[in-house]
């Protein structure tokens, strides 16, 4: 962020010249919590108002929405804890309206937990790229959900690459959405709340909101936690391409084997069936109760079931119908829209350099088909980005520091969405950290592994961390009946 402030020293070098005035600083916002209203009973929600810019502390300022859950323990309490759900273009005020209630419970009351929609999502003055949810629906009319064959690149990435004028043009907040500014927001409702320094809870994205912020704010922290960890350095630079190209196909490849170890619906030799799966529905569509499944839709749905292998049991059983299906067997079987698509647009192309030329995208589709078949549908969605230039106040590092207070950082074996790598990037970069490893599967830990979650409770409590190199054995085989009760209390929002 551009430096507004010259140092008083400095001036009396010169002689006779006078003190310059240090910039004041951002005004506190004050919270007036009102109820959230009936549906959502012992829940609080309020709106203030942060800087726009924090260039220009005192000038135009943009809502921030919050829900809380008041501590319960009002006796021992600590403070506030907050919490990120991930995205990024996850509603904040979702997840606590929906988790609070057990995460208050885990911590024996003893917080208030305060989670906010981040700047341009949700609630929070929300950046809207279509005039309504119909308009938001012809924009993918046409094109795959990623590009699998050559003819589909060109008007993905045209289609793809024209969001950038539509989202920023007159619209102030598209150019104020860095994860670098959802930091300053986060610190300054940390001063509004009347904590010292933060608790924080961040899952996905938000590991990165949270390693940002430590970057940032090293010395205003009681206990950090974040857990299915980026690695900012990849994620800033651009360059998840490099785990995603890998991460995923590690995860699913436990899918298969423990398929076939537990006989699931899938199996026998399902890795056998999903490389056949896939070169019948790459040749041709399969129809499967009057539904048309292309190639692009079956690798989305294997993605999308490695975020918890609570969902294992139902895809295999998903990717049996459709396998039969393809042998020609039998199976029966205001803008006010939700602006995840396009606040989590609005965070990236703010936040990440990304290419600007057609002939880039295919180079790095390439390289991450190599990887895996995974590997493209994770890269595609980035030409938003092509015409879409960064914040100037971003923050891309340097990601190595020491914070007041050790982060736990947590990280599962095998995260097809943050992999472990990036857990252990993380735990080098923090100066002091401590890594907390889950020997399952899934994206996070926390409300899924009784061990970790053990882990982070004692930790927010009492600032007690595991001992170095503990790992947290796996849950039960996911499609074993005993793995039932490892289903996740909650699940985070999508990266």
């Amino acid at each position: 962020m551009r430096s507004t402030v010259l140092a008083a020293a400095a001036a009396l070098m010169i002689t006779g010249a006078p003190a310059v005035q240090a910039t004041p600083g951002p005004a506190v916002p004050k919270i007036a919590w009102t109820a959230c209203g009936p549906e959502h009973p012992g829940f609080e929600c309020a709106s203030v108002e942060v800087p726009l810019d924090y260039d220009d502390p005192r000038g135009a300022t943009t809502s921030v929405a919050l829900a809380r859950k008041p501590a319960t323990d009002g006796a021992r309490r600590i403070g506030s804890l907050f919490l990120n759900p991930g995205g990024p273009g996850g509603s904040g005020v979702n997840f606590a309206l929906g988790a609070g209630d057990t995460l208050s419970a885990n911590l024996q009351g003893r917080f208030d937990i305060v989670e906010f929609d981040p700047r341009g999502v949700g609630r929070s003055d929300p950046l809207h790229c279509f005039a309504s949810e119909e308009d938001l629906g012809k924009f993918f009319e046409g094109i795959p959900g990623f590009p699998y064959r050559a003819e589909q690149e060109r008007p993905f990435f045209d289609r793809y690459r024209s969001l950038g004028p539509e989202c920023r043009d007159d619209q102030e907040i598209a150019r104020h959405m860095s994860t670098a500014d959802v930091a300053r927001d986060m610190d300054l409702l940390r001063r509004a709340v009347g904590d010292a320094k933060i608790s924080y809870l961040g899952f996905s994205y938000g590991s990165f909101l949270g390693a940002t912020y430590a970057n940032l704010f090293p010395r205003n922290i009681r206990a950090l936690v974040i857990d299915g960890v980026l690695d900012p350095e990849l994620w800033s630079s651009g360059r998840q391409v490099e785990s995603d190209r890998i991460a995923t196909k590690e995860e699913f490849r436990e899918f298969l084997r423990t398929c076939d170890e537990a006989r699931c619906a899938f199996g026998p030799q399902s890795e056998k069936r999903w490389d056949a799966l896939l070169a019948s529905v790459r040749a041709k569509p399969i129809e499967l109760g009057g539904q048309v499944f292309t190639y692009d839709a079956v690798i989305n749905a294997a993605i999308g079931a490695m975020y918890s292998p609570s969902d294992w049991p139902d895809a295999a059983a998903f990717f049996d119908q459709l396998s039969d299906a393809s042998l020609g067997l039998s199976v029966t079987a205001e803008p006010d829209y939700p602006n995840g698509f396009d606040s989590y647009n609005g965070n990236v192309c703010a936040d990440i350099e990304f290419p600007r030329s057609f002939g880039a995208y295919q180079a790095v589709s390439r390289y991450a088909a190599t990887g895996s078949e995974f590997g493209p549908a994770w890269w595609w969605g980035n030409a938003a980005c092509a015409n879409w230039p960064t914040n100037p106040d971003r923050y891309t590092g340097p990601w190595r520091t020491r914070t007041s207070a050790p982060v736990l950082v947590v990280g599962n074996h095998f995260d097809g969405i943050t992999d472990f790598r990036g857990a252990q990037a993380a735990n080098r970069q923090l100066a002091g950290s401590r890594l907390l490893a889950y020997a399952g599967w899934g994206h996070t830990a926390y409300g899924v592994s009784k061990c970790a979650t053990d882990h982070t409770n004692a930790y927010l409590l009492n600032g007690t961390l595991p001992a170095a190199g503990t790992v947290c054995p796996a849950n039960p085989n996911p499609f074993l009946p005993s793995a039932a009760s490892a289903e996740p209390l909650f699940e985070p929002t999508r990266r």
